[in-house]
């Protein structure tokens, strides 16, 4: 029996695995995923807001070519920590169940290599998936259709093409600017009358700019209501207007939620309000 299961092995589950380590406790790291598997969503020439200072773990230094860390960077990094410490990840397997058991928890994990689940067991769970991998729905038809997507890696597939992005945040400003700089028709739709306050400083005046002389159109105060095969259809806050956007590709980058799917099995309380697990903000531990 295991001390610590850690569900989801990206930088919070590596550092629960560090500190497990020097704590002299058992533990595995269970991912659906390779490591961090979040990072591998990120766009490709992705630089991170944080300084590499701000991204380590278990006091490993994080050594970057610039001020601020890119993805490649990061996704090395981590590889690094989990070896230094020799941290048991075992990746590619997805954990479906968590339950009670006499001394702690039961898991059940699968391995697409392997024809049965395994189950394992351990005194203690950490849930440690992040959100990056459930996206925040649109919550309209046509949503569900091939050429829509809730992830940006980069911008080559969209040379000459008509893209429409939704969002006003860090993630959609950079789509569009890459999109823009690769010779992508881009419009972007936005519920505010102006980006996200959140938006990289650096990136700002750049898209702001190019909305100005209309390199990148923009629909303010404005939301889908329906994405077809060929066409986005938007409707204005102020006057319920609609207009119909020519898209060959949409992407809506309109953030990311947790899936608490395996805490309520266990039977965590959440607040439906906010998504957040009632715990204990000392110990982070849950009710269960």
């Amino acid at each position: 029996m295991l001390d610590v299961a850690v569900i989801g092995a990206g930088p919070c589950g590596l550092a629960v695995g560090v500190a497990a380590k020097r704590a002299h406790l058992t533990c595995s790291l269970f991912d659906k995923g390779p490591v961090v598997s979040s990072l591998m969503r990120y766009p490709l020439y992705m630089t991170f807001f944080s300084t590499p200072d701000k991204l380590e773990v278990g006091g490993v230094p994080f050594v970057t070519a610039a001020e601020k860390p890119s993805r490649r960077e990061a996704l090395t990094y981590y590889r690094k920590v989990a070896d230094y410490f020799e941290l048991d990840v075992r990746q590619y397997h997805e954990v479906q169940g968590v339950r009670r058991s006499r001394e702690g928890f039961e898991l059940t994990a699968r391995h697409p290599g392997k024809t049965e689940p395994e189950t394992v067991y351990a005194r203690n769970v950490v849930y440690a998936t992040g959100y990056f991998e459930s996206p925040n729905p649109l919550g309209v038809p046509g949503e569900d259709l091939p050429h829509v997507s809730h992830f940006f890696t980069e911008a080559h597939p969209y040379w000459q093409q008509r893209v429409v992005v939704v969002g006003g945040g860090n993630s959609a400003v950079e789509a569009a600017l890459e999109l823009h700089r690769v010779g992508a028709r881009v419009t972007l739709v936005h519920f505010l009358g102006e980006f996200d306050r959140g938006v990289k400083p650096w990136i700002l005046p750049d898209a702001t700019n190019r909305v100005k002389d209309g390199s990148i159109a923009v629909r303010w105060c404005s939301r889908v209501v329906e994405i077809r095969r060929s066409e986005v259809v938007i409707r204005f806050e102020m006057h319920a207007r609609l207009e119909a956007l020519p898209a060959d590709f949409v992407l809506a980058l309109t953030g990311y939620r947790a899936d608490l799917t395996l805490l309520r099995m266990i039977g965590v309380e959440v607040d439906e309000t906010t998504g957040v697990p009632r715990h204990d903000r000392a110990t982070m531990e849950t009710n269960v």
